[in-house]
């Protein structure tokens, strides 16, 4: 049945929500990050019974949409076509490939494989709680065990605890223990590292000196996106027997200027927001990225629904070799859309997202 055929009959809410399998610590210059959250999600309906459902980008006016024609505000070759529809972006694309009975990969192309490589996002400080007697990194051996356990085989690790929380050398001499105890207990895990912007270049070399056996997958977010410092980065890698990737683009999602920095050479993963950048926009992005022989993984922390959503765009659009994952699990639907198993998440052939509202 094509999208012409249907007509938005209504747009209402449900709530969502994560439960992650622990509380969750501080990064380096925000506080804790608690044990889940809930967030509005909206419901599309059209006159012949069909529905989709998914997180908004922003808020909109769904009052606006009401009476109009399906294929007027999405187009499945291209995503949302119509600006007022923009923030519904994930609902459309859900509701579109329900009606065309296929999954939403298999709608963006299904360049990729629907078995997608995720590592776990949630190895934060929780070494350093509770404040009158910190667990050390007990905490770290604890919850790296708790996500492998959960199906994880990759790890990223919040660095920066001597930007906000501890003494600049101290907070570095803890952030290089956390990375060795890391290599120790899993030889085979590929290992990323996260400072949220939390070093500066001189910590940062002294860093990757001290952690040099521990052959790092990739460097995410290690200083605020300037030319000068991503110039001295790429030289300074370029020196090393082992040359981790750089990835960035989520704390400031500029697209032309990621995408700059990748055509040069010193940016090698693009990290735009799964959400805050938006599936529509991906699919223009996408190839653009892959012509600079930069790749993506869409930033997707915070609830294991944006997960699923990178895992639909890495095995739609390709060009992804790794997500992030959420150790814990969707609240209030009918599971995660994806089993965890291995590494690994692997998607539902169920039409849409492949998850359902309770």
């Amino acid at each position: 049945m094509t999208l012409s055929r249907h007509v938005v009959r209504s747009v209402t809410t449900a709530e969502v929500g994560s439960r992650y399998l622990r509380a969750v610590g501080r990064n380096s210059f925000r506080g804790h990050h608690g044990s889940g959250n809930t967030s509005t999600a909206y419901v599309v309906e059209t006159d012949r019974g069909a529905s989709g459902w998914g997180l908004p980008l922003y808020d909109g006016d769904p009052a606006r949409l009401i009476g109009k024609n399906l294929a007027e505000l999405i187009d499945p070759a291209r995503g949302v076509v119509d600006p007022a529809a923009e923030f519904l972006d994930y609902p459309l694309h859900d509701l579109a490939a329900r009606i065309l009975d296929v999954p939403v990969y298999a709608m963006l192309g299904a360049a990729g494989a629907p078995r997608v490589r995720s590592y776990s996002g949630g190895i934060y400080f929780d070494d350093l709680d509770p404040d009158d007697a910190p667990a050390g990194t007990d905490a770290i051996r604890a919850n790296l065990a708790q996500d492998y356990e959960f199906g994880f085989r990759d790890f990223k690790l919040k660095l920066g605890r001597g930007y906000r929380w501890m003494d600049p050398q101290e907070g570095l001499e803890r952030d290089i223990e956390v990375t060795l105890l890391t290599r120790e207990l899993y030889p085979d895990a590929d290992i990323l590292v996260d400072p949220n912007d939390g070093y500066t270049a001189n910590a940062l070399t002294a860093y990757l000196a001290a952690v040099s056996t521990c052959h790092l997958y990739w460097i995410e977010e290690p200083f605020a996106e300037r030319w000068e410092d991503f110039r001295f980065l790429r030289e300074h890698l370029a020196t090393l027997s082992w040359q981790p990737k750089i990835a960035d683009g989520e704390f400031d999602p500029d697209e032309d200027h990621i995408l700059r920095l990748a055509q040069e050479g010193l940016v090698d993963v693009a990290l735009m927001d799964v959400v805050g950048h938006g599936l529509t926009a991906w699919r223009r992005t996408m190839p653009r990225l892959a012509e600079t022989s930069a790749e993506a993984s869409p930033h997707a922390w915070g609830m294991p629904l944006k997960s699923l959503y990178a895992a639909h765009i890495a095995a739609g659009l390709g060009n992804v070799s790794i997500i992030e994952g959420v150790p814990g699990n969707t609240v209030g639907t009918d599971g995660n859309g994806y089993t965890l198993a291995d590494g690994h998440l692997t998607l539902s052939d169920e039409p849409g997202f492949g998850i359902t509202l309770k």
